[in-house]
């Protein structure tokens, strides 16, 4: 199985460092798990204009065709202004309706306020909902504070548990999606 991880962020460190702590978690329980992290700060995913995939550029059609290929995700994003980030937006309105169709899409985001926790819940979940994803229970909000100041480091043992529980929920749901 393929897990490939998206940090929707263009700008700092955690986002892109909780979301490799997934693909981290998820090795560690079964080592035979491939994992990929596509952070978007590294492509020059193209603004969506509705037209087909083919007119975009490599960029863009290779991020697309990773998250196609992969048998399941988890995408970050950091809260912006009480939603996610346009990054990730962006690169979901790229994707057609069934995309997402058996394959488990978790959901981990970074934010300044205990106040957007259920950003993800209420702006992300839906969006993943309509391409078909299978949205597991235990996605993770991780407070700015729960991170080293220098070193962006996750230091809150209870964020790091729970990063553990989705990735093993993750593993968990698409083993039995390809046992069907």
């Amino acid at each position: 199985m393929k897990l490939v991880g998206v940090s929707g962020a263009l700008a700092g460190d955690k986002t892109s460092l909780a979301v490799n702590d997934v693909l981290v978690a998820a090795k560690l329980i079964d080592s035979s798990i491939q994992t990929e992290l596509i952070d978007l700060r590294d492509y020059e995913v193209e603004f969506s204009v509705g037209a087909p995939l083919s007119d975009y550029n490599d960029d863009t059609w290779n991020v697309v065709n990773k998250m196609l290929s992969a048998d399941f995700l988890v995408f970050g994003t950091p809260i912006y202004q009480a939603s996610i980030s346009g990054a990730l937006k962006n690169l979901l309105d790229l994707f057609p309706e069934n995309a997402f169709k058996y394959k488990v899409t978790g959901i981990v985001a970074t934010g300044w306020s205990n106040k957007h926790f259920l950003v993800p819940e209420y702006q992300l979940k839906p969006v993943l909902s309509y391409f078909k994803g299978l949205i597991p229970t235990g996605n993770v909000f991780i407070q700015n504070d729960s991170f080293n100041e220098e070193s962006d480091e996750i230091i809150d043992r209870n964020v790091s548990e729970r990063i553990k529980k989705l990735a093993n929920e993750m593993i968990y749901l698409q083993r039995g999606i390809n046992n069907r």
